[in-house]
């Protein structure tokens, strides 16, 4: 996915945002893309939502690949694939209540008709646990709590009876006293409604908790990925090492090659600048076991034992898959 750039004096840049990122989804399971701050997991996410049209590279749903939408296409999309947003109080429409949002989404996707929609919306904020729900459903968003508005949020995306949701940070915004509530709603969810659900995260400790595939994203670049504890206990990338190296969690063991590479992460260096990303792998350089390989050329896929898979130089079979 690249983005183009317009600056002063007519000229422009482009942005590679994305490259060499693939991921799949499945009912009934959570996916976490973890990764820093600007290494490309909302552009995917939105990507994903229809938000953008790729530049390269293909979506599918149920196997089908999904073009551009609009009108009656692009309502049937979204009533199987949902995203909520990191930000509850700029997602929902501030000046109307919890009703008005929850309805517009009903009507919009045929969901309820005028005699059942009262019903229906009294239904979604007992499955997000906002009960007794008269005392919320005529409520203006800034009159509720952080963890309140993104329940609400949870609501409006499961009231077009979704098969996938994309949530993009959506405990970041909130009181560390209200997350672990919205990790148990979402698994609470996912069980329940049988939902593919991609849990866009920074924290590692987080995405341990909640999903059973951790995929790790740098610079634009998808660069490993497999079962959550396999991730944790055992990272093949060099940039995994750092991530979790940098990742404060008590219960974690760290193998003797992720603790010892990256002694200081103070000093590991910074992300490229996407609008001139190195060649290559975009670790390399910061990349501690880096070689001209790396430099040269993105790895291909290596898939491990493990179930896990990688994007690196140093599995040799890499350059064979």
């Amino acid at each position: 996915m690249h983005f183009t750039v317009r600056g002063g004096l007519g000229r422009t840049s482009t942005v590679k945002a994305l490259e060499h990122a693939s991921l799949r989804l499945r009912r009934g399971r959570i996916v976490a893309l973890v990764g820093e701050s600007g290494s490309g997991k909302t552009t995917l996410a939105r990507l994903f939502a229809l938000m953008y049209t790729p530049t390269s590279g293909e979506i599918r749903l149920r196997g089908e690949p999904v073009g551009p939408r609009r009108g009656r296409a692009a309502r049937e999309y979204y009533s199987e694939v949902q995203m909520v947003f990191q930000d509850p109080f700029a997602s929902l429409n501030s000046m109307h209540t919890v009703r008005h949002n929850l309805a517009r989404a009903l009507r919009i996707h045929g969901r309820a008709g005028r005699d059942d929609i009262e019903e229906r919306m009294h239904a979604l904020l007992e499955r997000v646990s906002l009960t007794p729900t008269r005392d919320f459903i005529g409520k203006l968003p800034h009159e509720l709590s952080g963890g309140q508005r993104q329940r609400v949020a949870i609501a409006r995306a499961l009231a077009v009876g979704p098969k996938v949701v994309l949530g993009d940070e959506p405990i970041s915004m909130l009181d560390v006293s209200m997350r672990l509530d919205i990790l148990n709603l979402l698994a609470r969810l996912r069980d329940e409604e049988d939902l593919a659900l991609l849990y866009i995260t920074h924290d590692i400790a987080g995405a341990r908790y909640l999903a059973e595939e951790i995929h790790v994203m740098y610079a634009g670049q998808m660069v490993e990925g497999g079962p959550t504890e396999e991730i944790i206990q055992n990272p093949q990338h060099p940039y995994t090492r750092l991530l979790l190296g940098a990742s404060p969690d008590p219960a974690r063991t760290l193998t003797p090659g992720g603790s010892s590479v990256f002694a200081d992460v103070e000093d590991s260096g910074e992300p490229p600048n996407l609008t001139d990303p190195p060649p290559g792998c975009r670790f390399h350089p910061r990349c501690p076991f880096a070689t001209d390989s790396c430099r040269r050329a993105f790895p291909a896929r290596t898939e491990l034992p493990t179930g896990q898979w990688v994007h690196c130089w140093l599995y040799p079979s890499g350059a064979s898959t």
